[in-house]
């Protein structure tokens, strides 16, 4: 792959990567970090990026593989440390349990809301996309998809607490 269609490819996909980093991670300084390894790999592989049919999917699922590898790395302790090794490396059965029951809640209310709303939840927030991209996807004004977000957030908001 030549410098130009890299160029052309791969970097406009930096904020989507920022935003999965950021969503998983939760840490803007581990984002960015995540971003540049992302972008380091892929220019150090650029010769078989030729192939790739989906180059979004390709470097999204690179992203998040670098992030769930990167939490796994934090929860390792080190032995120097004789503090760390009073802390449990890993959460508790209850500690899962409620992370589980609290992902499944937040997937069940995404699930409930209306069509139009999940659908510019997901162009927004997982996309990245603007509200003016949005409109041109979907067909609805600026300010419609922005009432449609809002409303997505404020259910979902009502559901955290």
């Amino acid at each position: 792959m030549t410098e130009s269609s890299f160029i052309k490819v791969f970097l406009p996909l930096g904020e989507s990567v920022y935003r999965v980093a950021f969503h998983i991670l939760e840490n803007e300084e581990k984002a960015k970090d995540t971003v540049q390894e992302v972008f380091l790999r892929l220019w150090k592989n650029r010769d078989s990026l030729d192939g790739i049919l989906n180059p979004k999917a390709y470097v999204l699922m690179m992203t998040r593989n670098l992030c769930l590898d990167s939490l796994r790395d934090r929860k390792t302790v080190p032995l120097e440390s004789g503090s760390a090794l009073d802390k449990e490396p890993f959460p508790s059965a209850e500690e899962v349990f409620t992370g589980k029951e609290r992902l499944e809640g937040i997937l069940a209310a995404v699930k409930s809301l209306p069509e139009k709303q999940r659908q510019v939840l997901t162009l927004r927030t997982i996309e990245g996309l603007s509200y003016e991209e949005i409109s041109k996807r979907t067909g609805m004004s600026g300010l419609t998809s922005r009432v449609l977000l809002s409303r997505a957030r404020n259910t979902l908001r009502k559901f955290r607490k």
